[in-house]
């Protein structure tokens, strides 16, 4: 049986549910409340999403190294790796990801609460607020006033207007959907749930290509 642990709010959990749901792949779907502590006692890890269950396997929760073994965790179904995206044009991928980390952490913290698991309860949403004080030293609602400056910075950190045109271009990543695909749209997708923030249209596009090959939307379990 092969169970997915997440958080809907994290992209490195979807990432990992949008390439199963691409390859076919049959799983127990279990979404975490964001106060869920007891799951990850009983799994016996820290905290941390998301989280992948196969029988006779160690629990795996890194979602690159996920996404990079999945046609080898997952065999005869529809490649994802193989023919589909070389290791150098991977890696070359995670370190532009890499690159833009900090920035983007912060450009996801006040678009979290928009999915159920911590805006649909004020409880969550408090201890989400104070979470988010402590790590970044400043308040949600400051986090989300800096949001144009913060996008501003990732558009030329990432050069996105020039990826969204490579998108149009060529439909997916490589040409044909990989994981690569379920790392931009997993990691970019939230960016567009900012109040005042246009994504270039060739990236809502691709969006929408990505979630019809897949079935599901990194936007499932939003609040509204």
């Amino acid at each position: 049986m092969t169970i997915l642990y997440y958080f809907h709010s994290s992209p490195q959990s979807q990432r990992v549910r949008l390439a199963l749901a691409c390859k076919g792949v049959p799983f127990e779907d279990r979404p975490l409340a964001w106060d869920d502590d007891e799951t990850f006692f009983d799994l016996g890890i820290a905290r941390s999403a998301p989280v992948l269950q196969l029988d006779n396997t160690p629990l795996l929760t890194d979602s690159a190294d996920i996404l990079q073994r999945i046609d080898e965790l997952f065999p005869g179904t529809p490649p994802l790796v193989e023919g589909r995206i070389h290791e150098a044009a991977w890696q070359a991928l995670l370190d532009w990801r890499s690159s833009c980390d900090a920035v983007l952490e912060r450009l996801y913290a006040p678009v979290r609460p928009a999915y159920r698991e911590i805006g649909a309860d004020a409880g969550h949403l408090a201890a989400y607020k104070e979470e988010i004080r402590h790590r970044f030293g400043m308040s949600l609602e400051a986090l989300a006033n800096d949001r144009y400056d913060g996008f501003a910075q990732f558009s030329r950190m990432s050069r996105l207007a020039q990826l969204a045109r490579h998108l149009a271009a060529n439909r997916f990543y490589m040409g044909e959907i990989s994981i690569a695909d379920m790392l931009l749209c997993a990691d970019l997708y939230p960016l567009q749930l900012h109040d005042g923030i246009t994504l270039p249209v060739d990236l809502m596009y691709y969006f929408e290509r990505v979630e019809t090959c897949c079935g599901v939307s990194p936007g499932d379990n939003l609040t509204a």
